[in-house]
């Protein structure tokens, strides 16, 4: 690693540059270091629920770790603080609806009494070493999402988590543009931004646009309506309980996290209680036209409340021909698949769906190309990190910057270390060590470990497991135990199964002729031999496994 100037101000991805979601971001001034959020990754794969970044290189500083700064409440910036908290036993400071999801969590882990957790009100500061920190208002698809002002003194950096400009979002603050300005003052050295819908012009819309379209669209139905949104939006669920207000419906709440959030909304004064939400044990005893169901699941999730009500697997819930389904929410991208399956399944049922192509049912929480511009205009930035993005995301974003005033910018990748204080900078002064991390049953491992890439090569090229059995002669007993896992039954002269059989046989009295006892020549030459077979009839590169037994 490069040797760090303690008088420069510095920026660490270490996940967030190059994909959407899986949030942590380190600053570095005069030894020490700040964390801003620890999130999860959008991505599901080989049976692995949770993917989140690898911290070893904040661990190792962990002496030097200030404290842990969050910017909002959703997973991709504080899903991997129960996995990973422990490695650093930091403070961790958030605002209050933020503040009582992280408890939440600890308390699942068994690590809240451990934990620090602080609670800044939005607005106010919190001084961490060098680092000033100010708590910026700022509209987003939660409540109490924070931009940062981090005052250091080698310059100040507004970092800005996610966000858009809403100037009717429905529960919460809107976007303090005057302490955003008053930044701007300041001349800024530097704004770590958003990057989502760098590709969208305009406006992203506003949640008091959504609530208009959502009740007249509830009106329209005349028999169940099922809302499927993500969890976290607190303004779509006030929304959906002024539509059930309205149609004369009962709303019902199915799915862990909206429970979660409800009870955070109300610990957090902006709903006044949750008695007005029924449970999905009533949903069966109240009438077809009577009913609005909120779910999870929008974007296809195999074990939400949407994907087990659309494959008939859910234990309290059950739809028919005739009700509708409305998606009030944004396809993630890796989700379309998933997302699309369920729909089919809804609509082969006679099931209505309706989705943000067919109506406004949605917008997004994200600043498009015109609120960036505004943001720019406002904070009068030196230099632009676009974050939170894939990499066409950020390329584009950098662009898009310089184009519009900002005078200098950099597009980082994870594990980039950047100095923000060199004239004429920003500059990548190397790289550290990252990667991600997952949860894999009850163990969190590195995703490219050996096991992972093995749990790969099983899934795209099978597996062939072999027992050999040798009698107190040295003659294997026929015949071979054979195991085909994953791969098609097809040989050269029938199934793949009985041509191994006896090419496995004629390879191993060949083999043992020259070496009759030595086990591990026998199964390098062996495993070579059935591997070299596999790939000329199938073109596949199976595992292949060899045990051997001897009978003494």
């Amino acid at each position: 690693m490069p040797k760090l100037k303690n008088n420069d101000l510095y920026f660490l991805p270490l996940g967030g540059a190059g994909e959407i979601g899986m949030n942590l971001n380190l600053y570095h001034y005069n030894g020490k270091w700040l964390m801003v959020d620890l999130g999860v990754s959008f991505e599901r794969t080989l049976g692995m629920d949770v993917i989140m970044p690898d911290p070893s290189f904040i661990e190792e500083r962990k002496k030097d770790l200030l404290g842990l700064v969050i910017t909002h409440g959703h997973e991709d910036h504080i899903g991997a603080i129960p996995y990973i908290w422990h490695l650093l036993r930091c403070p961790i400071y958030a605002t209050p609806f933020t503040a009582f999801l992280i408890r939440g969590k600890l308390r699942e882990a068994g690590l809240l009494s451990q934990a620090q957790i602080i609670e800044i009100d939005p607005g106010d500061d919190v001084i961490l070493g060098d680092f000033d920190v100010t708590f910026i208002p700022i509209t987003h698809s939660i409540p109490e999402a924070n931009a940062l002002r981090i005052s250091t003194p080698a310059g100040v950096i507004v970092h800005t988590g996610d966000w858009k400009l809403d100037t009717d979002p429905r529960i919460g603050a809107a976007t303090d543009v005057d302490l955003l300005k008053s930044i701007g003052n300041e001349k800024p050295l530097a704004l770590i931004c958003d990057s989502t819908n760098i590709f969208s012009e305009g406006r992203s819309g506003s949640e008091g646009e959504v609530k208009d379209s959502l009740i007249e669209l509830i009106k329209g139905q005349k028999k169940r309506v099922i809302v499927a949104c993500f969890a976290s939006n607190v303004a779509r669920l006030q929304t959906c309980l002024e539509a059930a207000e309205e149609t004369g419906r009962k709303i019902v709440l199915a799915g862990r996290s909206l429970w979660n959030m409800s009870d955070a909304a109300v610990h957090s004064g902006y709903f006044q209680s949750n008695k007005n939400f029924l449970k999905d044990a009533q949903f069966r005893n109240l009438d077809r036209h009577k009913v609005l169901l909120v779910c999870t699941g929008s974007q296809g999730e195999s074990r939400a409340a949407l994907s087990r009500i659309a494959n008939g697997t859910h234990p309290k819930i059950k739809l028919e021909a005739g009700d509708t389904v409305i998606y009030s929410s944004r396809e993630i991208p890796g989700n379309e698949a998933a997302i699309h399956q369920g729909q089919e399944s809804l609509l082969d049922q006679g099931i209505n769906v309706i989705t943000d192509y067919d109506d406004m049912t949605h917008v997004s929480g994200h600043p498009n190309q015109d609120e960036l511009k505004d943001m720019y205009d406002w904070v009068k930035p030196q230099i632009l990190i676009p974050v939170h993005g894939e990499r066409a995301h950020l390329r584009e974003h950098m662009a898009f910057g310089l184009a519009h005033g900002i005078p200098r910018a950099l597009a980082p990748r994870n594990g980039m270390l950047i100095n923000l204080s060199i004239k004429g900078g920003p500059v990548a002064e190397g790289t550290v060590e990252h990667g991600r991390l997952a949860v894999d049953g009850t163990a969190i491992v590195h995703v490219k470990g050996e096991h992972i890439k093995n749990r790969e090569k099983l899934a795209s090229n099978g597996a062939i497991f072999i027992t050999l059995v040798f009698n107190k002669k040295n003659n294997v007993l026929i015949p071979i135990d054979i195991t085909i896992v994953g791969l098609p039954d097809i040989g050269q002269k029938g199934s793949l199964l009985s041509d191994l059989q006896y090419i496995v046989q004629e390879d191993v009295n060949t083999i043992t002729s020259k070496k009759p006892k030595d086990d591990d020549y026998l199964q390098e030459r062996l495993e070579q031999s059935v591997k070299k077979f596999i790939n000329g009839i199938l073109a596949k590169k199976p595992i292949v496994s060899i045990h051997i037994v001897r009978h003494s």
